[in-house]
């Protein structure tokens, strides 16, 4: 088979060693998938684990040049091998492992500039900080990496949430809106699910920042001076745009009936409530970039690493969209 006809490459970086990523990903490596599973870890690292937690998983390693197999077998991960800096326990943290958390994202990276899409695992953003590493989340590291520009979506089967501004300080947000910036996020949105999700008019509801979107000014004029502005200019060009509306309603199923996704200012605007509804399930794609990218809902879990009660759903989840964006691709 040749690379034009063989099956995208599903990349999974499994995050921070010491957290439950090594846990889940071992756990779908023994099912059926929708492509080929390659892990970008350390060997020893998942089969120390796979030990720890009783799970019978065969890991070759997978060089530079060698042809990546074409579908998954299950209990079977080929493993591009990163190695780790530090021996690693479950459940503690150790900042010595940070650059090997990131050079598992650069391998697997420019693997998926090739072929192939990314799946990532929960890391632990304080201890990469904590190992002298300037760190603010994957996003951010993958548009350093791999270009473009970054939007960041969660979605569950019922609802679609995206991020006009992602990791960053409350009482910078205000500050950090402007039309420029705004508009091309949305731009970025109605492109991406036109071409990646094959929504030929998406529609999109965009809530406002302030309480009551601003009450005509009275609570904050970014809605006047940004939001409106942005969502009429972009109206104009075609784009199904409604808004700035509420963020307390807009969440409502009445108010939602018809939208694909929904643009929310910041990160605990939205994602709280998208979170309620469909934690565990609930995936993280990365809009605006050259790759496709998914990644779990969740984080490290500490406490659950090495014990076998992490439970696989989100990871699964964006293993399957993974898969089923890379098709359209």
């Amino acid at each position: 088979m040749n690379d034009a006809a063989r099956a995208p490459a599903l990349f999974v970086t499994p995050g921070e060693p010491a957290g439950i990523g090594p846990d889940l990903l071992l756990q779908i490596a023994g099912r059926a998938q929708p492509g080929p599973l390659i892990a970008v870890a350390d060997p020893a690292l998942l089969a120390q684990r796979a030990e720890a937690l009783g799970v019978h998983v065969e890991l070759p390693t997978v060089n530079n040049g060698e042809t990546l197999p074409s579908e998954h077998v299950p209990g079977c991960l080929p493993v591009v091998p990163v190695g780790l800096r530090a021996p690693v326990t479950a459940g503690e943290l150790n900042p010595a492992n940070a650059p090997y958390v990131l050079e598992t994202l650069e391998v697997a990276i420019k693997r998926v500039l090739k072929h192939g899409a990314l799946v990532t695992g929960p890391v632990h953003k304080g201890v990469i900080n904590d190992g002298g590493i300037p760190f603010t989340g994957h996003t951010e590291f993958l548009a350093e990496h791999a270009g473009g520009t970054p939007v960041m979506l969660l979605a569950t089967p019922r609802l679609r949430v995206a991020l006009a501004t992602t990791h960053m300080p409350l009482r910078r947000v205000a500050d950090s809106l402007n039309r420029r910036e705004l508009a091309r996020t949305l731009r970025i949105i109605d492109g991406d699910f036109r071409r990646r999700f094959g929504i030929p008019q998406p529609r999109i509801l965009v809530t406002g920042l302030n309480p009551h979107a601003g009450e005509d000014g009275h609570l904050g004029r970014e809605e006047l001076d940004v939001i409106i502005p942005v969502v009429r200019e972009l109206r104009a060009e075609g784009m199904a745009i409604e808004g700035p509306v509420p963020a307390d309603t807009a969440f409502t199923p009445q108010r939602l009936d018809g939208f694909d996704v929904v643009l929310t200012m910041y990160h605990d605007q939205g994602l709280p409530v998208l979170k309620a509804l469909g934690f565990g399930e609930a995936v993280n794609v990365t809009l605006g970039l050259p790759i496709i990218r998914t990644s779990v809902d969740h984080g490290t879990a500490l406490e659950l690493a090495g014990s076998g009660r992490a439970k696989a759903g989100s990871l699964q989840a964006a293993v399957t969209v993974a898969a089923q964006l890379a098709a359209r691709a």
